[in-house]
């Protein structure tokens, strides 16, 4: 599966001294869940517990479903990473 864009670590942190306040799912993009945690100061505690076991088992997605994991995201392949092979040489008949 893809991983996000979004940092591991930023999103850990904002989850543990902010998580009442919902912002680490507003850094994710998950505003209408953010919005609920910060009306709710993060379901009373227990569902910002959930979220952090999440973030840190890895199963936490953001807005686009992409995982949010401490592994760096693959790079996207691009059109200048064509290999050639250098070496051959036209065979003379």
């Amino acid at each position: 599966m893809a991983t996000s864009t979004k940092g591991f670590v930023p999103t850990l942190l904002l989850c543990l001294f902010l998580g009442g306040l919902g912002v680490h799912r507003f850094y994710v993009g998950k505003i209408g869940t953010g919005i609920l945690q910060l009306a709710t100061l993060g379901g009373l505690g227990i569902w910002v517990l959930i979220d952090l076991i999440m973030i840190v088992v890895g199963k936490f997605t953001d807005s686009e479903g992409l995982l949010i994991s401490a592994a760096e995201p693959a790079p996207a392949p691009s059109s200048t990473d064509v290999s050639t092979d250098e070496t051959s040489t036209p065979s003379a008949s």
